[in-house]
């Protein structure tokens, strides 16, 4: 019953028809919601610390260039706060990046930082600008009504074994009959080949396969989206020191100015050819 009570809740956020092709945005904002401009912040330059192997975060074009959508978010901040002149964005390998934004050689780190009680004790983190929920993908001709934990019963998903979507799966999906796999394209394979029902996983990853010439166009997203911190953590935020309360303020109302003005949907849309939720 809590888990039913639990789904109740989760679809409520953002449900989509069965085999449903619109692309919904997600939004982390309430409508309703106003920050305060923050006064100017008492900073010469805004060094936004990333990496070059997140792809489609952060990675390098075809000419070397650092690309991808938390290099053009960091821009967006920057513009919304009006501190075009004072912004740099600087790659760095992933396990530098921490001690390099607590030893001052960059004010925020934008590189999918894992938003732990851990990191929490050692930075102030904005406000999350994307979740990964979970996702069901079946045959785009045998696509699943909500509510997916009753129209899954007896049905063969697949997921990949040892993951928090497999405990997720089990856990609020009981009456699926779980095929676990040790490797992705075997997974997808099975799923493309008839051999399930369903596969269940990260909608993100699961969106560039709907999207690739592997997939041919034979499936599509059914139920969902699905998010639960509890399993998959709390999403996307930027991290800053534990003494820059005041620009972890202010990147809180450069993030919600980007999604007003239509900016977020834009670099939504521009880097997930499928969108996820």
């Amino acid at each position: 019953m809590l888990a039913v009570a639990f789904l109740a809740v989760v679809v409520v956020l953002g449900s989509a028809l069965p085999g449903d092709t619109e692309t919904r945005i997600p939004q982390i904002w309430d409508a309703k919601q106003r920050l305060p401009k923050p006064e100017v912040l008492p900073i010469q330059r805004l060094r936004f610390l990333t990496t070059t192997d997140f792809f489609p975060f952060n990675f390098l074009d075809s000419d070397g260039r650092l690309a991808g959508f938390h290099v053009d978010l960091a821009r967006a901040i920057c513009e919304a706060l009006a501190l075009e002149d004072r912004c740099q964005i600087q790659a760095l390998p992933f396990d530098e990046l921490e001690e390099a934004l607590h030893d001052g050689q960059g004010e925020a780190l934008i590189a999918g930082l894992a938003i732990t009680r851990e990191a929490r004790e050692k930075f102030l983190f904005s406000r999350a600008y994307l979740q990964f929920p979970a996702r069901f993908v079946t045959d785009k001709d045998a696509v699943l009504a909500e509510p997916i934990h009753e129209k899954v019963a007896g049905k063969r998903v697949g997921v990949l074994a040892g993951t928090a979507h497999e405990q997720m799966l089990r856990d609020l999906f009981a009456e699926a009959r779980v095929v676990t796999y040790s490797r992705r394209e075997w997974l997808l394979g099975d799923l493309k080949a008839g051999k399930l029902d369903a596969a269940f996983g990260d909608g993100m990853r699961l969106g560039f396969w709907l999207a690739s010439t592997e997939a041919e166009g034979c499936c599509v997203f059914t139920g969902g989206p699905y998010l639960a911190p509890e399993y998959l953590g709390h999403g996307l935020a930027i991290a800053v020191r534990r003494d820059q309360s005041a620009l972890a303020a202010a990147l809180d109302y450069a993030l919600q100015k980007i999604e007003e003005r239509g900016t977020f949907a834009e670099l939504y849309l521009r880097y997930f050819p499928v969108g996820f939720y």
